[in-house]
């Protein structure tokens, strides 16, 4: 059975995804991993781990499996349950890719699954990488109108009183400093860039509003993608994680109400203008309707002048969620 890889820009439904093929009986959905670029870079391709390494590394990778990425790490309260994995993997065979491998498959049993979903968005900017590690892999690439995105992560640092009890400070603190609109529409468009230049077989996109509007329909092509049966009760997901509400735990469903939240305010002129002045070539290959508007001359003048700022502290802010910084900046311009 193949990995399957739930990628896209941040905020453009990857955690739906990825609760919607967990309710599947074959699928077990991990929570964001970030095991490429902050755990492995292309330069470790290859490059085997000793015994210490490996375990350290596996036991790193239960903690998040089992507790989520922004939960205290405490690897060493995991060590027991990786060491049988990485003795299952030969001395000469550990490499970085094959110890993430043996966890997800390990977890999965463990789980009663057979086909390991790991939904980390930033794994689309490493798509031919994984696809010569996993050749058997699978990707479903979620794309969402850029001015929804660029709501989401405006309000994402109310994550923290809203239901998201992983939101730390610092976390909540991380999400407000990285949000500009020049910044979130050039990733916006860097993640499109990744997608569109690897022509794949392997890889569907999926579009975040038809999925809320024809769940089934969308469901349906998905798993015939994958090749695994359909379940109309896939999409019996909580509605949680959402940016703009309080979390839903014992609501199940997909809410069709956010789509194109965008327009039913949040976002100011000026925000709008230099969203779609910045991703207007993407959107309209993609269907994206632009809306006229004219910014206000003193808000573009703030946005420009509060730029260099807000884009030093997210770097120091994302310093520690990068392995190899030149080689994720790169990616990011879409080198």
């Amino acid at each position: 059975m193949p990995f399957i890889f739930v990628t896209g820009n941040s905020r453009s439904g990857t955690k739906m995804m990825g609760r919607i093929l967990h309710n599947h009986q074959l699928v077990h959905s991990f929570p964001e991993m970030h095991f490429f670029e902050q755990l492995w870079s292309s330069r470790d391709k290859g490059k085997i781990l000793s015994d210490d390494e490996a375990l350290k590394l596996a036991s790193l990778l239960l903690n998040i499996s089992r507790e989520g990425y922004f939960a205290k790490r405490h690897p060493e309260d995991f060590a027991s349950d990786a060491r049988p994995i990485i003795e299952a993997v030969s001395a000469d065979a550990r490499t970085g890719t094959e110890v993430f491998s043996r966890v997800l498959l390990a977890e999965s049993k463990k789980n009663g699954k057979e086909i390991p979903c790991d939904q980390t968005p930033q794994n689309v900017f490493y798509i031919r990488e994984i696809l010569e590690v996993f050749p058997d892999a699978c990707f479903l690439n979620m794309v969402r109108d850029p001015r929804d995105v660029l709501l989401s992560q405006k309000r994402k640092w109310k994550r923290r009183f809203l239901g998201g009890a992983h939101a730390t400070w610092f976390e909540t603190i991380r999400a407000w400093t990285n949000y500009h609109p020049i910044t979130i529409s050039k990733l916006w468009n860097s993640a499109i860039h990744a997608r569109e230049a690897v022509k794949d077989k392997r890889v569907m996109s999926v579009k975040f509003e038809e999925l809320l509007k024809e769940p089934d329909r969308i469901i349906e092509g998905i798993c015939y993608f994958l090749r695994i049966p359909f379940s109309a009760e896939m999409k019996q997901v909580p509605q949680v994680g959402s940016s703009s509400g309080l979390d839903k735990a014992d609501t199940k469903g997909i809410n069709a109400d956010r789509a194109q939240s965008w327009g039913k305010g949040g976002l100011n002129k000026t925000e709008i203008w230099f969203c779609q002045r910045t991703c207007r070539s993407y959107m309209q290959r993609l269907g994206y309707e632009e809306l006229k508007v004219t910014p206000n001359p003193l808000s573009v003048v703030f946005y420009y002048l509060i730029f260099p700022f807000k884009l030093g502290l997210a770097f120091l802010l994302n310093l520690h969620r990068m392995k190899n910084i030149g080689e994720t900046i790169l990616k990011r311009l879409g080198r």
